[in-house]
């Protein structure tokens, strides 16, 4: 293990912080979500755009899906009374759009988090989170090197030039001739940027329950 110290702040912070993040906008109503989607969305396009249209790229038929249930699933007054019972819901299409907006958000938190860290400095930021496992008697090196070659076999996969999903899905079982490498992981110092980053996220959690 080796100690870092480029950057601003710890990847365990910034990782806790995207997913208070996650849990604040569960929380918000309709019309401070849209202005808080809205301000994520117009950050993520600033700092990480190239990132968000990958994740966007790679989400849109999960998205129109989630769109489609809600629509249909949910009941209420039908939107074109002229198909009846084959027309989606008002109140479902609302449900649908909030949802969307929450999704679309965290996407644009998940853009600048990715964008910020790389490969390692995300699995350094989740070996420092994964610190309790011990309590149970499971290495958190292991997970973290699991993970990290996961994330790998996942990156390339989805990049690879291929043509149909079944040589996407194939390419991931393929063998990759790195099992005898080793993994050197560098691990970061907190510091009072990282209690204040996480601090502010809490009370911002705080205050949306209140």
């Amino acid at each position: 293990m080796e100690r870092g110290h480029e950057v601003k702040f710890h990847p365990a912070a910034q990782i806790v912080t995207w997913c208070l993040l996650v849990a604040i906008l569960q929380f918000l109503t309709l019309k401070i979500l849209l202005a808080a989607a809205g301000f994520i969305f117009l950050v993520a396009m600033l700092l990480s755009a190239h990132k968000l249209r990958q994740l966007l790229r790679r989400t849109r038929w999960i998205m129109l899906s989630l769109l489609l249930v809600y629509a249909y699933s949910t009941p209420g007054q039908p939107l074109l009374e002229a198909f009846g019972m084959f027309s989606p819901s008002r109140e479902g299409l609302d449900d649908g759009v909030l949802q969307l907006t929450r999704l679309l958000s965290v996407l644009a938190g998940l853009a600048i988090l990715l964008d910020r860290l790389h490969r390692q400095q995300l699995i350094a930021g989740l070996y420092t989170l994964f610190a309790p496992l011990r309590l149970i008697g499971v290495s958190r090196e292991r997970v973290a090197v699991r993970l990290a070659l996961t994330l790998h076999y996942a990156e390339v996969a989805m990049l690879r030039e291929t043509n149909t999903w079944q040589d996407s899905l194939r390419s991931l079982f393929e063998p990759h001739g790195e099992t005898g490498k080793q993994m050197e992981l560098t691990l970061y110092r907190f510091g009072i940027s990282d209690g204040l980053l996480v601090g502010l996220a809490l009370l911002l959690l705080y205050g949306t329950l209140r």
